[in-house]
């Protein structure tokens, strides 16, 4: 009787190099699939599949040098510990692009951090290209806004995915990953009384259509191409605005402008577990591209066709120039949130026409599998 190869326990993440334990399913710090290296590495047969995933910021939230010197010592608190200056986090301002989506999420003008987060995955499956992205942004009034959207963003995009290439349907595939963060909300909460929180809108597009999941008021738009675009909003907002605007009491540029516009009425958090996600599905009329964002964005063009206009045509070829023009428009009109801008463009690229990104080892805000 011949003995099969000893299974391989992985010491380290062979995306990011973080250290795993040998049980462990996940890389902890960016998201990558153990269990396919497991058993390539055991040598059992792998689905010939590619999927590429991307998270805004690393988990340490910090630069892992100091831009001001040539010191690589820093504190568990972000400071170099040779020239004494505060290390910037590498969250304020983080673009990522794989192609067949790119994303910019910025801390803005008068916010001290960024409490958005974005996440993307690409896929390469037997039935056909996919891609599936999701925005966050952290409730200011819960602890630790800025966590939970990181949190919350990951565990959307690793767990929607796994069920996709298990063969669920997307809605379900999202009903699942939004139980998922809000168990890693609860996590992040340990003992505290309060529960982070956070609002999200999740995007899985194929060849043939478009599945939302949403929670909050971050928006999903789509920008028809053509003369002129045909633009219009996906989401409706959890939110006071939109409840004035439901019960016919205000007009949405009415309601914007109290106090209440931006209280959020639905939430994803450990302290609203009864709180079910939106779900919808849309089927492009033709080429154009998918918008998600956060109200750092929408707050100065709530408008789509003005988004429309200043997003194309250059996101139908060029995402991330166009999530930069995006961005900067939002700044420039004052910058008074953190903005997060994503965008997909369809119809998607023969996945064979996509190069993934090169994933350098110990970049947790990056990573592949496949």
């Amino acid at each position: 009787m011949t003995a099969g190869p000893a299974p391989v326990a992985a010491s380290a993440c062979p995306a990011c190099g973080w250290p795993v334990e040998p049980d462990h399913n996940f890389c902890e710090a960016c998201r990558q699939d153990l269990s396919q290296a497991r058993e390539s590495a055991a040598g059992e047969p792998v689905v010939q599949e590619t999927v590429v995933r991307a998270v805004s910021g690393s988990a340490h939230g910090r630069a892992s040098a100091c831009p001001f010197c040539p010191s690589a010592e820093v504190s568990a608190d972000g400071y170099c510990e040779s020239c004494g200056r505060k290390l910037p986090s590498d969250r304020d301002h983080c673009e990522l692009d794989l192609g067949l989506v790119a994303g910019v999420t910025d801390r803005g003008l008068r916010h001290s951090r960024n409490e958005d987060a974005m996440a993307f995955a690409v896929a390469r499956l037997a039935t056909g290209p996919m891609v599936v992205a999701a925005v966050c942004d952290g409730v200011s009034g819960s602890p630790r806004p800025d966590e939970a959207s990181r949190a919350a963003a990951a565990a959307l995009i690793q767990v929607t995915t796994e069920r996709l290439r298990a063969g669920a349907d997307a809605g379900d595939a999202g009903a699942s990953a939004v139980e998922s963060a809000r168990q890693e909300l609860a996590v992040l909460a340990g003992s505290d009384a309060d529960s982070p929180a956070a609002t999200y809108v999740t995007a899985v597009m194929t060849s043939r259509d478009v599945t939302l999941c949403w929670l909050g008021d971050s928006r999903a738009y789509w920008l028809g191409a053509g003369t002129p675009p045909a633009a219009h909003r996906l989401t409706t907002d959890d939110s006071g605005a939109e409840a004035m605007v439901a019960a016919g009491l205000a007009t949405e540029a009415e309601a914007l402008l109290l106090p209440q516009a931006h209280v959020v009425t639905q939430w994803l958090g450990a302290d609203l577990p009864d709180a079910r996600p939106h779900v919808a599905r849309f089927e492009p009329p033709g080429p154009g591209v998918l918008l998600l964002c956060t109200d750092g964005l929408w707050n100065y063009q709530p408008d789509a066709a003005g988004l429309a206009e200043l997003a194309l045509p250059a996101a139908l070829t060029d995402p991330l120039d166009a999530a930069i023009t995006l961005t900067k428009f939002a700044l420039d009109a004052g910058g008074m949130d953190n903005v997060t801008v994503v965008l997909m463009p369809f119809p998607l690229a023969p996945p064979e026409d996509v190069d993934p990104p090169d994933v350098e080892p110990g970049d947790t805000s990056l990573a592949g599998s496949g």
